[in-house]
């Protein structure tokens, strides 16, 4: 089978497509054809040796599966020829990976293996931001850092299934078409003076901010956090880690809390079972997850660097089978 290996972690250079063997899988494990792979912050990490969970070199990284069952072993909870979603650390950006069968989930109805992949770790991540840390309620207004990425993008769509009204914040130019089909209700455009732009909106400020970035913008986001509000930190995809002023936390009687998916699912987990049946019933009721651009297997450390340099709006897939 054909697989993108990582040799060496100096980014999507180091990578490299590569014949390898079919794989066999172990006792208990289901062997899954691969159709579509989601391309996300965490794969990017990893090719440059910066992610939490370091592998060996060489691997072959992918964490956002999308395929069809091959083969399961006997009294599985899965078979052969099922649509299923891979819960993997790696292995994705290939034609074959093997998995436990705790690992899988059912592919929604009506979902096409690209859309599958596309939901992977972030709208996972935003059902879990917004609902089990933030614990975000009907009509309570939603704003969103770094809208224009994949994981802002998902968190506008969920929060908007949850009934919530969404103010998508972003840096780049030119994604206003793509926020409003997200389902974003404002934009604001974060240049100097955004936060008075956003109060004309929300004049008491948002009740939840979604943070997937962090950076400079992070003292101004804080502000605009409603008293009782709740600033949700995901991650810090501009670069910065920032540093809490506790003392606007104490008087606005606001709450900064953390939502790291990953780490949450290691000590519970449970979790993505429950979050996808959730995500079952959203996609059910309508929600479609966003697929804004596509590559094929070859392509992928050019889908990274794409990534890596902000030249992809929404979600990026790589399709490896039809």
């Amino acid at each position: 089978m054909k697989a993108q290996v990582l040799t060496a972690e100096t980014g999507p250079a180091g990578l490299e497509l590569t014949d390898v063997d079919d794989l066999t899988p172990a006792d208990g494990q289901v062997l899954v054809d691969i159709k579509s792979c989601g391309v996300c912050f965490p794969d990017l990490l990893m090719s440059q040796g910066k992610y939490q969970l370091r592998m060996p070199t060489p691997f072959t990284p992918g964490t956002e599966v999308a395929g069809v069952v091959r083969q399961a072993p006997e009294g599985s909870s899965v078979k052969a020829g099922d649509k299923v979603l891979v819960a993997s650390i790696v292995g994705g950006f290939a034609e074959q990976v093997t998995a436990a069968p705790e690992q899988l989930l059912p592919l929604p109805d009506g979902l096409t293996f690209d859309e599958g992949a596309a939901m992977g770790i972030n709208y996972q991540t935003a059902l879990f931001a917004l609902k089990l840390r933030a614990q975000t309620a009907p009509g309570e207004i939603v704003g969103v850092l770094g809208a224009a990425g994949g994981v802002g993008t998902a968190s506008i769509m969920v929060a908007k299934a949850m009934g919530a009204k969404v103010i998508a914040i972003v840096h780049r130019k030119g994604a206003e078409d793509l926020l409003r089909s997200a389902g974003a209700d404002e934009i604001v455009q974060l240049e100097d003076g955004w936060g008075a732009e956003l109060k004309k909106i929300a004049p008491e400020g948002v009740d939840v901010m979604i943070d997937p970035s962090g950076g400079d913008v992070f003292d101004e986001a804080l502000r605009q956090v409603a008293p009782d509000g709740r600033y949700v930190v995901i991650g810090f995809a501009a670069g910065g880690i920032p540093t809490v002023k506790l003392n606007r936390v104490l008087f606005r009687n606001i709450a900064v809390v953390g939502a790291a998916w990953g780490e949450y699912v290691r000590t519970h987990p449970g979790v993505p079972e429950l979050l996808h049946d959730e995500l079952g019933e959203m996609i059910a009721a309508g929600m479609r997850p966003l697929v804004n651009v596509t590559y094929s297997l070859d392509e992928l450390p050019q889908a990274l660097t794409d990534l890596a340099e902000g030249r992809i709006l929404g979600k990026a897939v790589v399709k490896i089978a039809d």
